[in-house]
């Protein structure tokens, strides 16, 4: 189904936006145009899904920065550790060419050098002269370095570096090195640096920057003044410079920088001042506007003694300029001077022109006019930009796509928007903008690929995008980093494999697997299933199912490639099977209602574990219970969930940004999620503790680096993460939370917000012979009694208020609730209040169906009799108002269910 993206222009701006961006010989015959007289634009948006993803090379790469597309399709690609690689299109092969001697590992303990081999760009000339250049940190100098190579035959001569620019870079701290390289269409060269300032607390100091801006000038800590850097207008770092390259290896300063050659405490080559970390830059080829991402602080909340909370930028220069840091963030939002030494507050600095006082500035004491973020947001959702979403960010600029290049294989749609991206969310954005650059609107860009760290982005001479995928870790190599190429398909699209599913995952021998693919084809081709059974065994089907039965004990992984008709083809994810071990079976059997809980009403519960063809070891158990937020009525949230334990929290965690900062056993920029299980084993208050941290950030407990915030994360799906990642410490699943039987009471007082019980129990086997230990966990969800009417979704007769409360509309009228358990229920009350002139009656599974309730004289609705089938049942609650204008005063924000 398309989607209509809406734009609201009006006169002048609006023709000139019409007929610079849309009225293009480029238009396919599907955009549609339509204007009316309220001027409104209406073109309906590609399919997303005619984009496709190719990967050219994945789990080679060790920390790649940047590439470069060369003009016969090979491409450059630099590594932080100094390792220039070399992509052979022809060949698909990846090979080193040049090795650079680079600083790249501090020799201070737990801390992280991001300096090394920054950046890469070639020459706009290199068809001809073969120039390379690079941005590096070269050992033995505290210097970031801009220096040009030739390549010879598929080498990077190193006898050939032409050192064209350097400036001191103060080294053993962390952070902010920028790096980027681009040529703008004019053929001057932009180099983006970062503000080389510590964003961490001083050690041992009662007042400290707490992921603020870096303002603490007292002698001794100038690491940690970025005041220094990028504040200042005499310093390089902290910036986007622009420089003209001579054939001699030279650079002289082009028309319009910053501050004219010659002028006092300041340095000519700046073109943009004010950066935190500029970490990726793209200039438009057409306007000449710069665009970059601007990684921001890690302050999760604003404070009335340091200024705002961090934002990620997006920024936009179309000339020069300076752009706040470290005295604005985001619109403008201005940070206070701030005296480190008792903690007091001086005002808020002023955008026409922050002062710049401390004793570290070489640079004028006024700094130019700050100008404001293009786009900005924080950790939680922002208002200003909704489509972010929340949770850590890096921001990253792409380049500006202009459809109507004969190269350009991607709709006219997308003609003159910016391509924007993110780091840690992998989220990927095209920003519409008004003639002028003024920002108008933001939608997702080919959404339904899947990016592993997005770091650089760039247009082949092809007009394709080319993605530098880092890969989800820290300073390592990950077996996920790589190169794609996003292609547009406008004829056949390949087969969307949307899931495989195996019937049982695990099994004593012989075992017989059944699995089965869901896989739809756009355009209609018959499909061809090749499994993928382990081992190099492969089985064909043309059908989207298949029966083996293995008869070796092992491990095997299975997938599956979908073809269709014209040998296009996807590729299904792996899931793992075990033949000649089973998962343990774990049920968890209540007495009494088996959907909802009552305060102060005790539930009986019992665990029971059985595993085939072993004996069963009960202090292998374990079991809990939390309360936390949710809402549904019934669905997969509600009731009896059995799983692999692999299938729950581990899921959850994969599909969020935890992965990115933290690996299972080995350290990224975060602790290893085993070193936090074992942390954590003793506490009976983990689950809670750790759910609260991921929710509301962290800092300062296994390190410098602070855990960014998540608010917009469910606290129920941080809770399942939190307890796959316990599961992980043996010493945790053999220690039983909750016994096997028991009796829990929910609290009279429980939090209204807080409505769902879960009770989770888990149990782990010894394993087999060659096989891993298998764990099961099963999962049993109550909900409060307290139903809100937010959470009625079908209903007749009533309309829905703004604050979600339901009136009677009609004379007659009923809510419904779905697939709900009445046992031990015997009455139920209605909030506000029921008036004198209505009638209820509750039917059971349909509106005519059997009478089981009525209204009393209290006003609260009795069953006539209990249900005790153990059934799970529809209920109709029937309103009859008994006068016209009871349906005008009639009421219902809540219903209340007791218990007999």
């Amino acid at each position: 189904m398309k989607t209509v993206s809406t734009i609201l222009l009006s006169g002048i701006a609006f023709t000139l936006f019409l007929s610079s961006i849309f009225f293009n010989n480029d238009l396919n015959s599907t955009d549609k145009v339509n204007l009316s007289n309220d001027k409104i634009l209406k073109i309906d948006t590609p399919d997303q899904d005619r984009f496709v993803k190719v990967n050219l090379v994945q789990g080679e790469f060790t920390e790649p920065t940047e590439m470069s597309v060369l003009p016969n399709l090979d491409i450059l690609v630099a590594q932080r550790r100094g390792e220039l690689m070399l992509y052979k299109s022809q060949t698909k092969k990846l090979v080193q060419v040049a090795k650079l001697d680079v600083y790249s590992k501090t020799s201070v303990a737990d801390i992280n050098a991001e300096e090394g081999l920054l950046g890469l760009t070639i020459d706009p000339q290199y068809a001809s002269n073969q120039y390379v250049y690079l941005f590096y940190s070269p050992t033995g100098k505290s210097v970031n370095r801009l220096s040009r190579f030739k390549m010879v035959n598929d080498m990077l001569s190193m006898s050939s570096e032409k050192i064209i620019l350097e400036f001191y870079s103060q080294r053993e701290i962390c952070c902010h090195t920028g790096g980027s390289l681009a040529f703008g269409a004019d053929k001057l060269l932009y180099i983006s640096t970062g503000d080389n300032s510590t964003p961490f607390n001083v050690p041992k100091q009662q007042f400290v920057n707490k992921g603020y801006a870096p303002l603490d000038n007292r002698p001794g800590l100038e690491q940690y003044d970025s005041r220094r850097s990028a504040g200042n207008t005499n310093d390089l770092r902290g910036k986007v410079l622009r420089i003209k390259i001579e054939e001699n290896g030279t650079y002289t300063i082009p028309d319009g920088n910053l501050f004219p050659k010659g002028t006092a405490k300041t340095k000519p080559e700046i073109y943009v001042m004010g950066n935190r970390n500029p970490y990726r830059i793209s200039v438009d080829k057409k306007t000449g506007f710069l665009y970059w991402g601007e990684v921001g602080p890690d302050a999760s909340n604003d404070d009335e003694l340091r200024g705002p909370r961090g934002y990620d930028e997006v920024n936009q220069a179309r000339s020069a300029g300076n752009f706040g840091w470290p005295y604005f963030i985001g619109n403008n939002y201005p940070y206070k001077a701030y005296d480190f030494t008792n903690g007091t507050n001086g005002p808020a600095f002023d955008p026409a022109g922050a002062t710049n006082n401390s004793p570290n500035n070489t640079g004028l004491g006024t700094v130019p006019a700050a100008q404001p973020a293009f786009i900005w947001y924080p950790y939680g959702e922002s208002k200003d930009f909704p489509q972010v979403g929340s949770g850590g960010r890096t921001a990253m600029a792409g380049p500006v796509l202009y459809t109507a290049a004969s190269t350009s294989p991607y709709p006219a749609y997308y003609n003159g928007k910016l391509i924007i991206y993110e780091w840690v969310r992998g989220w990927v954005k095209a920003v519409t903008m008004a003639p002028n650059g003024d920002y108008v609107s933001m939608e997702p860009f080919m959404p339904n690929i899947s990016l592993a760290a997005p770091i650089d982005m760039e247009l082949g001479p092809d007009g394709k995008i080319y993605i530098l995928e880092y890969g989800k870790g820290w300073f390592s190599k990950n077996p996920d980093a790589g190169i794609v190429r996003i292609d547009y398909l406008k004829g056949n699209r390949p087969p969307v494999v949307s899931s495989l599913e195996i019937e049982k995952p695990s099994g004593l021998l012989p075992y017989k697997m059944i699995a089965k693919v869901k896989a739809t084809d756009a355009d209609g081709g018959k499909l061809t299933y090749i499994w993928n059974l382990g081992g190099g065994l492969k089985k064909t089907t043309t059908v989207p199912e298949i029966q083996y039965t293995f008869t070796k004990i092992g491990e095997y992984p299975i997938s599956v490639q979908v073809i269709d008709s014209e040998k296009a083809a996807s590729k299904s994810q792996v899931i793992s099977v075990f033949a000649g071990n089973e998962h343990p079976k774990v049920d968890v059997v209540f007495t009494g209602n088996k959907f909802f809980y009552f305060p102060g009403k005790a539930i009986n519960y019992k665990v029971l574990v059985s595993d085939k063809g072993a004996i069963v070891n009960k202090e292998q158990i374990y079991i809990s219970s939390a309360y936390t937020e949710g809402s549904d009525l019934a669905g997969a949230q509600l009731g009896h969930q059995q799983a692999a334990q692999t299938m729950v929290g581990k899921t959850l965690m994969a599909n969020s940004d935890c992965s990115t900062c933290h690996k299972v056993s080995s350290t990224s920029i975060g602790p290893a999620f085993d070193k936090i299980s074992a942390k954590y084993q003793q506490d009976p208050k983990a689950i809670e503790y750790l759910a609260s941290k991921v929710i509301k950030g962290s800092s300062g407990v296994w390190g410098e680096v602070p855990m960014p915030a998540h608010p917009s994360m469910k606290e129920s799906e941080v809770k399942q993460i939190v307890e796959w990642v316990l599961s992980l410490s043996a010493k945790g699943s053999a220690t039983a939370s909750l016994p096997t039987v028991g009796t829990i009471t929910p609290p009279e007082n429980i939090n209204k917000n807080k409505p769902v019980l879960t009770l989770k129990a888990s149990y782990t086997d010894l394993g087999a012979k060659g096989l891993r230990p298998l764990t099961t966990t099963n999962t049993y969800n109550l909900r409060g009694n307290i139903i809100n009417s937010e959470d009625i979704k079908e209903f007749l007769g009533f309309i829905r208020k703004s604050n979600n409360s339901f009136e009677l509309s009609k004379n007659l009228g009923w809510l419904k609730l779905n697939s709900i358990d009445l046992t031990d229920i015997k009455s139920m009350n209605i909030t506000p209040y029921l008036n004198n002139d209505c009638d209820v009656e509750l039917r059971l599974d349909k509106v005519d169906g059997q009478l089981i309730g009525n209204l009393n004289e209290s006003k609260s609705i009795m069953l006539n009799e209990a249900i005790t089938d153990k059934k799970f049942h529809n209920l109709y609650i029937i309103f009859k108002a008994n006068k016209k204008e009871t349906q005008n005063r009639l009421i219902i924000k809540s219903i209340t269910l007791e218990a007999s």
